[in-house]
């Protein structure tokens, strides 16, 4: 089975840089063809005409900010080329529509959406701001999930399909264990951790969750699903919290005919989805086939956000988004971003600064780095605020704590404060390989930790003592950050994870809000409330690839790629996991989902 497996991952790779040499011909072929139909669809583009309506579609993936890498090179390959919708655009979107008089109403399509409970709520509260311009909101889905049904709960009037579902099921989330598996291919763990909640160690050591991880997390959600349950009972009127949960778990509504959604009040009535078009004919006063929809990126195409680079009264909006590794510029790259933040502290046009955070930590050593120029960045006597997405855990916490003001979304997952260690030792499956690693070294110290031989007590031990001091310089910099003794701070760090709620409760957060409010309170306190104007770093320039147009036409031009062997991506997992750097702050693996 070894020998397979061996076999079988190394064909995989073979067989991967095969595909990235037939992935850059097609390229190549695509973009000549490709060309010539951007001039030619040029002309059908969509525009925003009177009596518009802004159609906000709640399907695919919502990533924070548009990135130079929400489309690869392989999409294509695969016929994959929808690109990920941008929360920064869509919050920008429904606040023009709101003052914008060519835009009359909004329609929420909703579908298979993928985001995280903060993403979702911050949708949901630019709707209901939208709603306080008079203009009316209507929500249709052929199936509604909870997280979509969370955002369209905000809507006038909520339409489903007559053959449709509406699975509303709550919060949940799936954690791999795998040390199994990596008993199986002879890699063991050992582990140097502070923090009685610091569980990101456990997937790689236990085959089960802990107690305490268990509880934190039962915690966790618990608080989030409350705000959620009241956020939708507060917009379907008649309709409370307790009914939602009697809903779910003892009429089992997601299991239940389309009409009890009519009968419980969630949804307002049954239609198809080709009658949606009639409804909004009655509101812009138009035939249905005039009707004229618009996307989100069509409208701020008009306005642009966050392009005010040679502003003289800048706040700049800097986002940190994705795990902390260093070198790899895709993620957080203390690489990356320092040069940035040490650049924006030294522009005099730049008043001040809004870090949007959305990470669940990473490299120690980055958070550190980012964290060093953040400090450069106040030297400056420029505000500086924090602002949460989903996550601002662990590391993310680390880059956060020393800001001027925090501001969280209700449904952040924040704290994490703790630091491990994860060393591998590969003695077992050198074992299983017939290969014997000797040692040979002036002192036993140049081949520790080596990875080829278990760490002995004395060597875990100088570990400890490196995570330790790792974990106090960690706890240290939240105590100045947010004016708390050390001692308190210990009490609520342990590794353990805090809704933004409860973290505001503690200290941790000072405000539950979002990104434009943040924005408002850097601009006034940098006195430049009334005239200033907002830069988004990382800049971002759309390349070649993603001018393609996206649909059916290409996917009918390109084959799908053949699916990955599973040994092959067994394999990419691991190597990922083993070249992290040694210490991380990092959270508990955790992916919420509104299912």
């Amino acid at each position: 089975m070894l020998k397979r497996f061996i076999l079988n991952a190394l064909s995989s790779f073979v067989g991967a840089w095969l595909a990235i040499v037939l992935a850059g011909i097609s390229i190549v072929m695509l973009l000549v063809g490709m060309i010539g139909n951007l001039a030619l669809s040029s002309g059908t583009s969509e525009r925003v005409t009177s009596r518009s309506i802004l159609k906000l579609s709640l399907n695919g993936e919502i990533i924070e900010t548009e990135s130079v890498n929400s489309l690869n090179p392989m999409a294509i390959v695969q016929g994959d080329l929808e690109k990920p919708q941008a929360l920064n655009v869509i919050v920008a979107a429904l606040k023009e529509a709101a003052n914008n008089k060519d835009i009359v109403a909004l329609y929420l399509d909703c579908g298979n959406v993928a985001a995280s409970p903060a993403t979702l709520n911050a949708i949901r509260e630019a709707v209901v701001d939208f709603k306080k311009s008079g203009k009316p909101v209507y929500a249709y889905g052929d199936n509604l999930s909870t997280g979509t049904y969370f955002v369209a709960s905000a809507a006038d009037r909520i339409y489903m399909c007559p053959d449709g579902e509406l699975s509303m099921k709550g919060l949940g989330t799936m954690s791999l264990y795998m040390k199994d598996l990596f008993d199986k291919v002879g890699v063991q763990f050992q582990v140097v951790k502070v923090g009685t909640y610091k569980s990101a160690v456990e997937p790689y050591i236990m085959q089960e969750m802990s107690e305490p991880a268990r509880a934190q997390l039962d915690t966790l959600f618990g608080n989030m699903w409350r705000y959620i349950r009241k956020g939708i009972a507060s917009s379907r009127k008649g309709i409370t919290p307790a009914q939602i949960d009697s809903l779910i778990t003892v009429r089992n509504i997601s299991f239940g005919p389309a009409s009890q959604a009519v009968s419980s009040g969630l949804v307002d009535s049954l239609i198809y989805g080709r009658a949606v078009a009639q409804r909004f004919a009655w509101v812009t006063g138009q035939d249905p086939e005039d009707v004229n929809f618009v996307s989100p990126s069509t409208l701020v195409a008009q306005v642009p956000w966050g392009q005010a680079y040679s502003s003289k009264n800048c706040i700049a909006v800097l986002y940190a988004c994705g795990e902390i590794e260093d070198g790899n510029p895709s993620a957080i790259d203390y690489q990356t971003l320092v040069p940035i933040i040490t650049q924006l502290a030294d522009d005099e046009k730049v008043k001040g600064m809004v870090l949007r955070v959305n990470s669940p930590g990473g490299s120690a050593f980055g958070s550190a780095q980012i964290g060093e120029a953040l400090d450069y960045f106040q030297s400056k006597g420029k505000p500086l605020a924090v602002s949460m997405g989903d996550y601002a855990a662990s590391g993310g916490y680390w880059i956060s704590s020393c800001a001027d003001k925090i501001f969280a979304d209700p449904l952040t997952i924040t704290g994490s404060i703790g630091i491990f260690g994860l060393i591998p030792n590969f003695s077992g499956l050198a074992s299983k390989l017939g290969v014997n690693p000797v040692l040979v070294s002036t002192t036993p110290a140049a081949n520790f930790p080596n990875g080829v031989k278990p760490m002995d007590e004395r060597q875990l031990g100088v570990l400890q003592a490196y995570v330790d001091r790792g974990y106090e310089q960690f706890v240290g910099r939240v105590a100045k950050g947010r004016k708390m003794s050390v001692q308190a701070v210990k009490r609520i760090a342990e590794g353990r994870v805090w809704d933004a709620q409860s973290a505001r409760r503690i200290g941790l957060v000072d405000s539950l809000a979002g990104l434009g409010t943040a924005i408002e309170w850097v601009a006034k306190k940098a006195d430049i409330y009334s005239k200033y104007e907002i830069a988004a770093y990382p800049k971002y320039e759309p390349g070649l690839l993603e001018m393609l147009p996206a649909g059916k036409e290409i996917k009918q031009e390109v084959a799908k790629a053949q699916e990955p062997d599973p040994d092959a991506v067994l394999m990419k997992y691991v190597r990922k996991i083993l070249v992290r750097n040694k210490v991380q702050a990092r959270m508990i693996p955790v992916i919420v989902t509104l299912n």
